[in-house]
C-alpha cells in the first residue's frame, strides 16, 4: 500500500510566480544583502510575464499574489498600503508575514486615522480636525503593537506618512513638531522583536523640511522617508536632510512622477495602466537613488525603497532599473 504521504497531492498555488528572468538572478546576486526593492502593493494584473505567470484579476492577486510577488529576484520588500485606510490586525498581518521568506521586509503605512490631520467624509473632503492626529495611544494600539505582534522580524520599516496638512496645523509648524516628538517618544521600541526595523516619517507639506524636523527624528532615533513626490522638493533639494540623518538606515518610497503635479495621481493612473512598462522613464532620479543607495549598503545599514506604478509606469520595471543602476559602476558615489 502506498505510503499515506504520497497520496497527497498539493494543491496548484492561486497565483504562480513568473519564470525567473536570468539576467534578474544574476542582478540579485550582485545587489548587498541589506539591499531590498519592492512595490507600493502587488495586486495589479498587468505585471503577468513579470511578477505573475499567468493573468489574473486584481481581488485574486490581492488575496493570494504575495507569495507569488516574494518569489521575484528582486521583490525582497513591499509597501503595505492598505493599513493606512483601516487599521490591520496582528492576525491579518501575521497572515502575511506567513507568505513571505524570514529575510523579506514589510513597510507598513500607519492608519490615516492616526497620520491624517483632518478627518474626512465619505468623498474624503476635510469636515475637520483629527482628534486622532499623531495621537501616542492610538498609534501604538492600532498600529505599532498589532504590527510587531504579527509581522515581528519581517518588519523593516513603519511609516508615518503626515499628508497635507489643514492651515491651521501647518501655521504652528513648533506645536506640529512637540506633537511629533511626544509620539517618537512614546512608542514601544521595535527590539528585540524587530531587530533591524525602523520607525520613519514621511511628509506632504515641504515646510516640514527644517533643521527643526532632523533634531526631532534624530533625538528619538527615527529615519527620514524620503517621499519622491511633486508635493515635495526633487530629490537633490532633499539631500541636505539626508545627509544630516547619517549614519543609519535608509527609507524611501518613490510615489509619482513630477510631470503630473502635485494632484496628477489618478492622471498618471490613467496614463500608466496596466502597468507594464515604463512610459515616463526617469533616469536622474534612478541614478541620484541609486547613489544613496550604494552608500547606505556599503556603510553596513538598511536600505528599504519601494516604487509606486505612478513614478515611471511600471513598478516592476522601475525596481528592474534601479537594481541595474546600483550594480553599475555608473552609480558608484562620488561620481
Amino acid at each position: 500500500m502506498p505510503h499515506q504521504d504520497l497520496l497527497f497531492d498539493p494543491p496548484e498555488p492561486a497565483v504562480r510566480p513568473a519564470r525567473p528572468d536570468p539576467d534578474q538572478l544574476a542582478l540579485a546576486a550582485q545587489l548587498p544583502a541589506s539591499l531590498r526593492l519592492g512595490t507600493s502593493s502587488w495586486s495589479f494584473p498587468g505585471w503577468a510575464g513579470q511578477v505573475w505567470a499567468d493573468q489574473h484579476d486584481e481581488a485574486t492577486l490581492a488575496r493570494e499574489g504575495l507569495a507569488a510577488y516574494a518569489r521575484h529576484p528582486l521583490l525582497r520588500t513591499v509597501s503595505l498600503d492598505r493599513s493606512y485606510y483601516r487599521p490591520m490586525s496582528a492576525a491579518q498581518f501575521a497572515a502575511l508575514a506567513a507568505q513571505v521568506p524570514e529575510d523579506f521586509r514589510f513597510v507598513v503605512k500607519a492608519p490615516a486615522m492616526i497620520s491624517d490631520g483632518a478627518q474626512r467624509d465619505a468623498g474624503g473632503r476635510p469636515v475637520g480636525l483629527n482628534p486622532g492626529f499623531l495621537d501616542p495611544a492610538l498609534t501604538t494600539e492600532q498600529f505599532v503593537q498589532p504590527a510587531l505582534d504579527g509581522l515581528g522580524a519581517r518588519i523593516g520599516a513603519l511609516v508615518i506618512e503626515i499628508g497635507p496638512l489643514p492651515g491651521s496645523l501647518k501655521a504652528d509648524l513648533p506645536a506640529l513638531l512637540q506633537r511629533l516628538a511626544r509620539l517618537l517618544d512614546a512608542l514601544p521600541p521595535l527590539a528585540p522583536r524587530a531587530p533591524d526595523a525602523v520607525i520613519a516619517v514621511e511628509v506632504r507639506d515641504p515646510e516640514w523640511l527644517v533643521p527643526a524636523f532632523r533634531d526631532v527624528l534624530k533625538a528619538a532615533g527615527a529615519r527620514y522617508c524620503l517621499g519622491l513626490h511633486p508635493r515635495l522638493p526633487p530629490i537633490e533639494a532633499q539631500l541636505p536632510l539626508l545627509r544630516a540623518m547619517w549614519p543609519g538606515a535608509f527609507v524611501c518610497r518613490w510615489n509619482l512622477n513630477r510631470r503630473h503635479g502635485a494632484h496628477g495621481y489618478e492622471a498618471a493612473k490613467a496614463g500608466y495602466a496596466p502597468f507594464d512598462r515604463l512610459v515616463d522613464p526617469d533616469p536622474a532620479t534612478r541614478e541620484a537613488l541609486a547613489r544613496i543607495m550604494r552608500g547606505t549598503a556599503a556603510a553596513g545599514h538598511p536600505v528599504l525603497v519601494t516604487v509606486n506604478n505612478k513614478a515611471e509606469g511600471s513598478a516592476p520595471c522601475s525596481v528592474a532599473e534601479l537594481a541595474r543602476a546600483v550594480a553599475s559602476d555608473s552609480a558608484a558615489p562620488g561620481r
